[in-house]
């Protein structure tokens, strides 16, 4: 995946938001982890994982894919609210001996970690976590990026139509 190429069309976005809305002061961070705790529920929800009680099967792929990458969008953006877009980022999917419903329980942790402590290897965790999850939904890293550039011009339009 090219993250380098993610985290500068994510910067982008992020510069113009906070300039639209007059944030470029403020301190993003609590509300970029919820936002992103946020889209992690919707993201369960989409794969209906943890219903146990239902029959309904997930959503579509393309609209697990599009929850998904809005949580990259999120994970992205803490990355370079905390610097660590400068720094040489390796991440790849890891074998999970977790189910799908684990995986998430897995990522909030590893959320939680990250938000108490803004040190880049808990980033990491996180972020290996994510694309962990991926994995376990089926989503290669090609259709990740791709749906990830889909959906960063889909913000940029929600921008200019005052979303």
């Amino acid at each position: 995946m090219e993250l380098k190429k993610l985290f500068q069309m994510q910067r982008e976005l992020d510069t113009h938001i906070e300039k639209k809305h007059g944030l470029e002061n403020e301190d993003l961070f609590d509300r970029k982890v919820l936002a992103l705790l946020v889209e992690i529920g919707e993201l369960a929800n989409e794969t209906r994982s943890f219903k146990f009680w239902s029959v309904k099967p997930s959503s579509p792929k393309p609209v697990v894919l599009e929850e998904f990458v809005d949580g990259i969008h999120f994970i992205l953006s803490l990355g370079i609210e905390c610097g660590f877009d400068q720094e040489s980022i390796a991440i790849q999917a890891q074998e999970s001996a977790r189910n799908v419903t684990e995986q998430f329980l897995y990522v909030y942790e590893t959320i939680s970690s990250f938000q108490k402590s803004k040190a880049i290897a808990d980033y990491l965790s996180l972020f290996d976590s994510y694309l962990t999850l991926a994995s376990l939904l089926g989503f290669t890293n090609n259709e990740i990026e791709k749906a990830y550039f889909a959906k960063n011009e889909v913000n940029y339009q929600r921008q200019q139509n005052n979303y």
